[in-house]
């Protein structure tokens, strides 16, 4: 399955709570785009984390999660070093986990648009050290 995008911890979480500043701008946004929109398992992780306990949040992200709108792109072991130079040459930042594995599927599935919440520090990062990610959404909050 082809995808021409990627999602962020925080745009997925904008998606799931109406009373997110950034709410509007990514669900107009992600409907714009060609679904699905790969994540990483570590995006994944920081998702759940981030909506809690509820058994209604977390019911609400696996329903989107299981709608088609996420592709889940793996990582595996030998691509590992690879990420941990990403997450070395961002220290000033500092790159997160989640992040550098964002930008790991970038480069290796030749994509360079991201929906994120976390303009700035996407805005910096370079797909394998030379090409700027196309940061949506346009409109901020």
């Amino acid at each position: 399955m082809a995808v021409d995008a990627l999602i962020d911890t925080g745009a997925m979480l904008a998606i799931l709570d109406k009373s997110d500043q950034w709410h509007s701008s990514c669900l107009a946004t992600v409907r714009q785009l060609r679904l699905p929109l790969l994540t990483s398992e570590a995006a994944l992780a920081e998702l759940f984390h981030m909506v809690g306990d509820s058994p209604f949040k977390k019911e609400a992200t696996w329903e989107f999660l299981l709608s088609g709108t996420i592709l889940l792109g793996s990582i595996q072991h030998s691509e590992l070093p690879a990420i941990h130079s990403l997450m070395s040459r961002y220290a000033d930042r500092p790159m997160d986990f989640a992040d550098a594995t964002l930008v790991y599927l970038a480069a290796r599935e030749s994509l360079e648009t991201i929906l994120t919440v976390d303009q700035t520090d996407f805005s910096v990062y370079r797909i394998e050290g030379k090409r700027h990610f196309r940061v949506l959404p346009l409109q901020q909050p």
